[in-house]
């Protein structure tokens, strides 16, 4: 008997701002920075990319390509999906004990 499984989709649990922000969070904690892209584009899908699009003021499918693996978006878009997202980036001291 073979066992199969659905691929895992993080966007089907990315379901109100406070997982958002601990999800964007996390990944903005990464040092690949395409693990924070990836988590931008899941949120983004999350909340319905037509629509983060058109708040971003950016072409939907020019927003599936910047938010696609391998890609390096500029920081004007990154800014534009975070502020279509209702969130920002928060610069913050880093404890160097």
């Amino acid at each position: 008997m073979k066992t199969t499984y659905e691929e895992f989709d993080a966007a089907a649990y990315l379901d109100n701002d406070e997982v958002i922000t601990e999800y964007l969070s996390a990944a903005a904690e990464d040092p690949n920075p395409d693990v924070f892209v990836a988590a931008l584009g899941d949120v983004a899908r999350a909340r319905g990319m037509a629509q983060i699009a058109k708040d971003a003021q950016l072409g939907r499918e020019s927003l599936y390509k910047a938010l696609s693996i391998g890609a390096h978006p500029r920081f004007e878009t990154i800014h534009a999906v975070l502020h279509a997202l209702g969130v920002k980036f928060v610069v913050v001291a880093e404890n160097r004990d």
